[in-house]
């Protein structure tokens, strides 16, 4: 489970996110909505520990009943997928899903990897370069590179935001199923509400905030 309790961001100047407290739990996802400006992005660096100079953050995050509020970013295991794929260009397909993957004997981290091709409709793409992909099949390794580093739980900018009507569906289920099968938390960030999976929770976010 993740679970955000009184967590608040702020500027010098005004509040983003105020007293922020919610459960996550495994398979579930969280939907955060709001305005450009409301802190959503600012709320997935916090959880992830990447909040950038400048801004003031309270509050105390768990994930399997840990307090990671203060762990850096590699020891949280936490992975997240942005509006952008960022696949290595000067990587396979296979090399890029090998850089998720924990250390191990070489046979069965490329075992693995190839299995999750098979299964996400890519067998036989792992000799291939990102650049050669569509943007759908560059959205599907992107996800299954986040998925075999095992994170403990998954968070999502804005993940489908670039893709065209039909794909953004196909990738949404398939998004959403990994989350199931992997039984982790996840937190999805969107301002379009078709976005958000049946059952999840929903936060909403103002950009209008007192000064902080």
């Amino acid at each position: 489970m993740l679970e955000l309790d009184a967590v608040r961001i702020a500027t010098s100047e005004r509040v983003l996110v105020r007293d922020l407290s919610a459960r996550v739990g495994a398979g579930e996802v969280l939907a955060v909505m709001g305005d450009s400006g409301s802190g959503k992005s600012s709320l997935l660096a916090f959880l992830c520990g990447s909040l950038p100079d400048g801004l003031r953050a309270q509050g105390r995050v768990r994930l399997g009943g840990r307090d990671i509020t203060a762990l850096p970013v590699v020891e949280r295991r936490v992975g997240i997928l942005f509006q952008d794929d960022l696949l290595f260009p000067h990587m396979s397909v296979l090399d890029n899903l090998l850089f998720g993957l924990p250390a191990g004997p070489r046979a069965g981290r490329v075992a693995r990897a190839e299995a999750a091709l098979a299964q996400a409709g890519l067998a036989g793409y792992g000799g291939r370069w990102p650049h050669t992909l569509s943007g759908g099949q560059r959205a599907r390794v992107s996800v299954l590179r986040a998925m075999l580093a095992q994170p403990r739980a998954l968070l999502l900018d804005e993940p489908f935001s670039r893709l065209d009507a039909a794909l953004r569906d196909r990738f949404r289920a398939f998004v959403f199923a990994g989350i199931r099968q992997q039984s982790i938390p996840a937190v999805l960030v969107t301002h379009d509400p078709q976005d958000v999976p049946p059952g999840a929770s929903i936060v909403r976010l103002s950009a209008e905030h007192d000064s902080a």
